[in-house]
């Protein structure tokens, strides 16, 4: 039997010249119309929730699929979702795309939900459970917002708090289908339920975070400083169940 070669972490041969011009051809011709909505990209790190000692690195791509203006529900309020009207826009919910780098040939190993509070106390018990929140993640500094070359970083810094004064009220559903981290050349296996860090101590930060910043040009201990006039709000307690043992 032929050993099959990796190529860009993954099993199968080097793409060949012919599909890269049709893969050209087909960006300059087709509209390829759901990715241009994406509108951020957005670095932070999973933990597995079945073994929230294993962590991965992600970067999420993400679209808004609605607008989210009006004031949200108590996160203790169970209000029906067949009272909702899912087209109001006081409802919002994004989509992320994730990835395992920001190169051209990353690997693309989950998907993300994010909604508001307003929706996710609409939810059942056991739904809400598979969901986390991003309170952590936005305080702590450890979500972030890369800046593009050339963007002054003040500049940049004023729009990534704009967003994370969104982010910090969201919560989140999240599968990765590749567990890159165990050296997985194909994706295998059962989507696996990601979750949120809820505090600084579930992670070795300095291997995680820090490494992350140097490689990036991040600066997570500063983002934390400046992100301390964001409001903390009240988090679902069926939310961020792992941490939880629920």
């Amino acid at each position: 039997m032929d050993t099959v070669p990796v190529t860009n972490e993954a099993l199968g041969d080097e793409e060949s010249t012919k599909n890269r011009v049709l893969e050209t051809a087909a960006q300059m011709t087709q509209d390829l119309g759901p990715t241009k909505r994406i509108c951020a990209h957005l670095n932070a790190f999973h933990a597995y929730a079945s073994d929230p000692g294993r962590s991965v690195e992600t970067n999420h791509y993400c679209a808004h699929l609605n607008e989210g203006s009006a004031p949200s529900l108590p996160p203790t309020s169970s209000r029906p979702l067949s009272k909702l009207k899912l087209t109001d826009p006081s409802t919002d919910v994004r989509q992320c795309i994730l990835y395992d780098s920001t190169g051209p040939n990353a690997r693309l190993i989950g998907i993300e939900y994010m909604i508001t509070p307003r929706l996710f106390a609409t939810l059942p018990e056991t739904e809400r459970r598979l969901w986390h929140s991003h309170v952590f993640e936005v305080k702590s500094g450890m979500l972030v917002m890369p800046r593009p070359s050339g963007m002054p970083s003040l500049a940049w810094e004023k729009a990534e708090n704009a967003e994370m004064e969104q982010v910090v009220h969201l919560y989140g559903k999240v599968y990765h289908l590749w567990q890159t981290d165990r050296g997985d050349a194909l994706p295998l296996g059962e989507p696996q339920l990601m979750t949120s860090f809820t505090e600084d101590r579930q992670m070795d930060w300095k291997q995680t975070v820090g490494k992350r910043d140097e490689r990036m040009g991040e600066d997570s201990a500063r983002k934390k400083e400046v992100r301390e006039y964001i409001e903390v709000p009240e988090v679902h307690a069926d939310a961020d169940a792992t941490w939880k043992g629920t």
